[in-house]
């Protein structure tokens, strides 16, 4: 067995940046075709020409168009083989902080957008008896924090999505699982903050919190992610795998 994908047909969402995009290199290098989506065209055209893949611009909160793209890609390659759900926000916030739109745009982005797609995946991969999807999930889907009570909501949602749908397709070829970052050096640390992280501050953050004292770099992240779509996991489904720099192990 090897973590090569060649032959892979993939799907990656919220490819345009940050963790998506190291994912959608990570998945070319190893010989995947990989789709990318995104709503943000610019970015998402950016790393799809520099990749060589496919950019759709979408909003993946709306049900149709995850579905609608699903099938597009489907049947344009005669197969999905790979689908990995990295799209997603965050909203630094108290309960308090929180208004009913803000509530309703984090769920949709990152409960529904991820329950629209792989529901629209597994009845491609049902059908062919083989698949894997790897959802992004947090350390925070598993603790606690104060701040940010929608996304860590969020984030438990996910988890348990990946851990049921695990169970419901287990017999039929299809993988399930998901990766739960910790703190990773993307755009999204700054984002919904009042001010923006100096490196001082973000090393300051390391130092308090994560045992190896570093954040992650995104192409970490990515390489788990490739392992989890690759043969060499066949035997792991309905995981959640921390890659947090020992932040869980505390």
């Amino acid at each position: 067995m090897s973590q090569s994908l060649a032959g892979r047909i993939a799907v990656i969402t919220g490819g345009a940046s940050g963790m998506g995009a190291a994912t959608v290199r990570e998945f070319v290098a190893a010989g995947a075709t990989v789709t990318l989506i995104d709503r943000n065209a610019e970015g998402a055209q950016q790393v799809a020409d520099e990749t060589g893949t496919t950019a759709i611009i979408g909003d993946v909160s709306d049900a149709d168009f995850c579905t609608q793209t699903i099938d597009q890609v489907a049947a344009t390659h005669g197969r999905l083989d790979v689908l990995v759900n990295c799209a997603g926000t965050i909203h630094r916030a108290a309960a308090a902080g929180t208004s009913d739109d803000q509530w309703r745009n984090i769920m949709a982005v990152n409960v529904d957008a991820v329950f629209y797609l792989s529901r629209a995946a597994v009845r491609h991969m049902v059908a062919q008896q083989s698949g894997a999807i790897i959802n992004f999930g947090s350390i925070w889907g598993e603790r606690g924090a104060a701040g940010v009570l929608a996304y860590c909501a969020t984030k438990g949602a996910v988890h348990q999505i990946t851990r049921a749908m695990a169970l419901d397709h287990a017999d039929q070829g299809i993988r399930i699982n998901a990766v739960a970052p910790g703190e990773v050096e993307t755009p999204m640390i700054s984002t919904g903050r009042t001010t923006t992280p100096s490196a001082a501050d973000l090393q300051a953050l390391a130092d308090a919190t994560i045992p190896i004292k570093r954040l992650a770099q995104p192409e970490e992240i990515a390489r788990v992610v490739r392992f989890l779509a690759s043969d060499e996991a066949s035997y792991l489904t309905g995981a959640i795998i921390p890659v947090d720099g020992g932040y869980t192990a505390q």
